[in-house]
């Protein structure tokens, strides 16, 4: 197992903080369809630390992802990555942010049909007319295993080997961040524990700020801590969780989906 380097002996966080968002408030549609997505959530990601958002269906959860991630633009509150507040940036520059600093992992893979695995995975360089470190992806590659599947396709490989090549893009630019959507929400168990592996490899081994939404509580003991959010709101926060705590946690906030 890699080791955990986000903290020292003391206790004492070493890793500086590569996005945060502060006191972010979403707010959908108006009058009597007014929804609240989100609720002054204040919170930040470090570099090596792997985080989980977790929370009931529709706590806000994904919403703060993709605020984060500059898939959407919150109502009110203030976004950073590196150092760049979102709400500065014309369109432009949020893609080229998006493209260099952030690395997507979705549930649906999001990889292109017509491409082999080594042009998934450097396909962020490629649209950013960057040439690919070599030694870096290859290195990559080797990580997640794939160095046997470069020149298939995405239906040429199992969920579990697409999975991996998307683990790959997003880490293919060295961003600042990594963000999964239900990374395992289609895959089954060891293709999801492979997956959740090399998330925390990102963290621990190659020191980057990870953050995934997931409802399971098994994904979420993989992680260094996770954020509960409810009703849009920050609930809680769970230091080195364990799959039995997590459950309880989440029972205490969603008791009818826990009975259900």
């Amino acid at each position: 197992m890699l080791a955990r380097h986000n903290r020292n002996d003391t206790g004492e966080r070493m890793s500086d903080v590569v996005a945060e968002v502060h006191d972010l408030g979403k707010v959908h549609g108006g009058g009597s369809a007014r929804v609240v997505a989100l609720d002054g959530v204040t919170a930040a990601f470090r570099k090596g630390e792997f985080t989980a958002v977790m929370g009931p269906s529709g706590s806000g959860k994904s919403t703060l992802l993709h605020c984060l991630a500059g898939l959407d633009t919150p109502t009110s509150g203030a976004v950073r990555v590196g150092g760049t507040d979102l709400s500065t940036l014309d369109d432009d520059r949020l893609t080229r942010l998006r493209r260099e600093r952030i690395g997507f992992v979705f549930q649906s893979f999001n990889l292109v049909p017509t491409l082999t695995a080594w042009e998934n995975i450097t396909l962020p360089l490629t649209m950013g007319g960057v040439r690919p470190d070599r030694d870096w992806v290859e290195g990559i590659v080797a990580a997640v295993g794939l160095s046997d599947r470069l020149h298939h396709r995405p239906a040429e490989l199992s969920g579990g080997q697409q999975q991996r090549v998307a683990c790959a893009r997003a880490m293919a630019t060295r961003p600042d961040i990594i963000v999964a959507d239900e990374p395992t929400g289609n895959l089954d168990t060891r293709s999801g524990a492979a997956v959740l592996g090399l998330l925390a490899g990102c963290a621990r081994q190659w020191n980057q700020a990870v953050l995934m939404v997931t409802h399971d509580p098994m994904a979420a003991a993989h992680t260094d801590r996770i954020l509960f959010l409810t009703d849009g709101r920050l609930a809680d926060e769970m230091p080195a969780p364990t799959a039995d705590r997590v459950l309880d946690r989440m029972r205490d906030l969603d008791p009818e989906a826990a009975h259900g």
